[in-house]
């Protein structure tokens, strides 16, 4: 797993971004009086980390976006581990899943890698650290952290698709 400065500098920034979207654009929304439900675009930039840099660069991008994002703002609630392998998990399966094939993505590709990484990291994961965390049960907080997908799935895979476009049109002009 070695990064070339161009390409440590790249996550480092996605990184950054998803920093910024998830503790400062963040909607943080209560349940049972503690933050049981967060929308963010956060996930997108790790999620582009994985797939243009590789699964390992989208699994750092998530553990650091976790632990610093959480130092710098905790966004009510206290420091849990498992956030930070559900943020690695988020870098890494689309990384794993899409990385051989960047250049030529299409929709169904990234919306698939997209709902299979969300699936596992954000609805099962999460909800079930946020079980543990607050000594409630795991359907307590399934209902809503399922409703919230059908709006973010699609903004997700919208956005990452198009992003992960610009990325390679751009790299494409730059190699011309």
């Amino acid at each position: 797993m070695r990064f070339s400065a161009k390409q440590a500098a790249n996550v480092g920034l996605l990184t950054a971004i998803s920093i910024v979207l998830t503790r400062v654009f963040g909607l943080g929304i209560p349940i049972l009086g503690a933050v049981g439900l967060r929308i963010t675009l956060g996930e997108v930039p790790l999620m582009l980390a994985g797939i243009l840099f590789g699964p390992w660069a989208g699994l750092v991008a998530g553990v650091i976006s976790d632990i610093i994002g959480y130092l710098i703002n905790p966004f009510g609630g206290p420091f849990f581990p498992g956030f930070a392998v559900s943020a690695a998990l988020t870098g890494f399966l689309p990384g794993l899943f899409l990385h051989e094939r960047r250049r030529e993505l299409t929709v169904r590709q990234i919306g698939a890698a997209v709902v299979v990484t969300d699936l596992i990291a954000g609805v099962l994961l999460n909800t079930l650290w946020l079980s543990i965390l607050y000594d409630q049960s795991f359907f307590v907080f399934l209902p809503t952290r399922l409703i919230s997908r059908v709006v973010t799935l699609p903004i997700y895979t919208a956005l990452i698709f198009l992003l992960n476009r610009a990325y390679q049109m751009q790299r494409k002009g730059a190699v011309d």
